[in-house]
């Protein structure tokens, strides 16, 4: 493993958390890295929700059918794109800033996983209704953030047999 990349490296789904809230300055800080994503032409679509209330994280655990580890994390983010905004390219402005959260959480001491919610259209829509996001916003994904209740270890899944030179 190149330890110049060990930022990187770092980065693991968390599903397992600690009962302890997520600080307003590691809140802040995980939506600075968001917000420092790059974007097509700079139209910058994304929004978020922060979820940190208890029986909300509960509830969301219970509509999103892969997100049981909300009800124990200190935080939810719902990572969302306006559609007007960036019609074509809302989900990949809204991935490089998923992204950004998931490499910064490790370097906050917290632990973070992925839940995608888009394309799932009941999904989307179920979160949407009960966040109240505006119908113009896509919902990209949920991002459970919290004290991790154990540290993985970094990995490199790097694999030479996928990359392939001057062509296929």
């Amino acid at each position: 493993m190149d330890q110049r990349l060990m930022t990187i490296f770092r980065r693991r789904s968390v599903r397992s958390f600690i009962s302890a809230p997520v600080g307003r300055d590691d809140v802040a800080a995980l939506f600075q890295a968001a917000m420092s994503a790059p974007s097509a032409s700079n139209a910058r679509p994304g929004h978020f929700v922060a979820v940190t209330e208890p029986e909300r994280l509960k509830r969301l655990a219970e509509i999103h059918p892969y997100g049981k580890m909300l009800g124990h994390a200190g935080l939810a983010i719902a990572i969302c794109g306006d559609k007007q905004v960036s019609p074509d390219f809302w989900v990949q402005d809204c991935s490089a800033s998923t992204e950004n959260i998931l490499i910064a959480a490790p370097l906050l001491g917290l632990g973070a996983v992925w839940l995608g919610v888009h394309p799932r259209a009941q999904r989307e829509a179920d979160i949407k209704q009960f966040l109240g996001i505006p119908e113009r916003m896509g919902l990209l994904c949920l991002i459970a953030v919290g004290r991790p209740a154990h540290e993985p270890s970094a990995r490199t899944q790097y694999d030479p047999e996928r990359i392939h030179r001057e062509r296929w």
